[in-house]
């Protein structure tokens, strides 16, 4: 993996984690607290400076009580993964609204892919 594809990717997972975290209505403090490290070290991880290695994923995940996969598959840059996400938003919202955002993303994915 390219320098530049392990930096997108800690960037891409730094996000997933900071989306966690205020999903879960915590602060880089408290998490931080949770993990035993410095609120910088969360920081640095959100940011995309730092990836975090596989045993720290784990207990982020843990913390935010979601799989370790959730965080990955928000960083992914697959079709599949991405329409899994797709998949357990809609899942959340009324049948109506889901048609209502099926068509939304019907028209946009017409109209990017004519562009």
């Amino acid at each position: 993996m390219s320098e530049i594809d392990q930096r997108h990717l800690a960037e891409a997972v730094g996000r997933a984690i900071a989306k966690q975290r205020v999903r879960a209505c915590m602060t880089q403090e408290d998490v931080a607290e949770r993990l035993g490290i410095g609120s910088e070290a969360v920081s640095r991880i959100e940011r995309g400076i730092v990836i975090p290695n596989i045993s720290r994923l784990l207990e982020f995940a843990a913390i935010f009580e979601c799989e370790a996969a959730d965080l990955l598959t928000e960083a992914s840059p697959r079709a599949d993964d991405q329409a899994q996400r797709i998949s357990r938003l809609l899942a959340t919202v009324a049948p109506a609204d889901r048609q209502l955002i099926l068509g939304m993303v019907e028209q946009l994915a017409d109209r990017l892919a004519g562009a």
